[in-house]
């Protein structure tokens, strides 16, 4: 882990960001010694698959699936 003043990350910004993705180590960052902040690096994500097949085995079959979920005599838009 590295560690920096303020003042060269203030002066230095850029390249400390460039040098720590490079790298991929966390920069600490101190004031008058004492450290204020941590600069990290984030974690790239696996690539997203395709949106299709996502919800494959998800949804069950159903005997009539174009019949309303719940009985229209049960809903509370027609009390």
């Amino acid at each position: 882990m590295k560690t920096i003043n303020a003042a060269t990350l203030e002066a230095n910004c850029l390249e400390l960001i460039d040098m720590m993705s490079d790298d991929g180590q966390p920069i600490v960052v101190t004031r008058d010694g004492v450290p204020i902040a941590m600069i990290s690096p984030i974690d790239v994500q696996a690539k997203r698959g395709s949106i299709i097949g996502a919800m494959k085995h998800g949804v069950f079959g159903y005997e009539d699936p174009f019949s309303p979920a719940v009985n229209p005599l049960e809903w509370d838009a027609n009390r």
